[in-house]
C-alpha cells in the first residue's frame, strides 16, 4: 500500500515556475515508477510525464517536453515536478500516482493516487 500527498501548487503568473512534490508513504515506493497528471476543469485527466523505479529515464507529454522535469529521491520517498515557463493552458490540479500497468501515458495503468495540487498560472 503506498499513499501519497502532492504539495507545492499556488498562482503564479504566465513565465514562473513552480515545484511541486509529492510524498509516499511505505517502504515500497521505489518500487513503483512514478506519473504525474493533471486535470482542468471540464477536461479529462492529461499525461504530464513519468519516471523510472530508478529515476534514470523520464518520459514527457510533448505538451510539456522541455518546460517540465520529473526527479526523485527514493531516499525521501518524494518525487518532483519542477515547471518552468508556465502557461495559462498549464492551469490544472495535478497529480501524482502509481505505475502499476505498462500504458505509461493511461490513468488506467496506475493505481495509487494523490490527493492533487491546484496549479493556477494567469496571464
Amino acid at each position: 500500500q503506498v499513499q501519497l500527498v502532492e504539495s507545492g501548487g499556488g498562482m503564479v503568473q504566465a513565465g514562473g515556475s513552480l515545484r511541486l512534490s509529492c510524498a509516499a508513504s511505505g517502504r515500497t515506493f521505489s518500487s513503483y515508477a512514478m506519473g504525474w497528471f493533471r486535470q482542468a476543469p471540464g477536461k479529462g485527466r492529461e499525461f504530464v510525464g513519468q519516471i523510472s523505479r530508478s529515476g534514470g529515464s523520464t518520459y514527457y507529454a510533448d505538451s510539456v517536453k522541455g518546460r517540465f522535469t520529473i526527479t526523485r529521491d527514493n531516499a525521501k520517498n518524494t518525487v518532483y515536478l519542477q515547471m518552468n515557463s508556465l502557461k495559462p493552458e498549464d492551469t490544472a490540479v495535478y497529480y501524482c500516482a502509481a505505475l502499476i500497468g505498462t500504458a505509461v501515458t493511461s490513468p488506467r495503468s496506475y493505481y495509487y493516487w494523490g490527493q492533487g495540487t491546484q496549479v493556477t498560472v494567469s496571464s
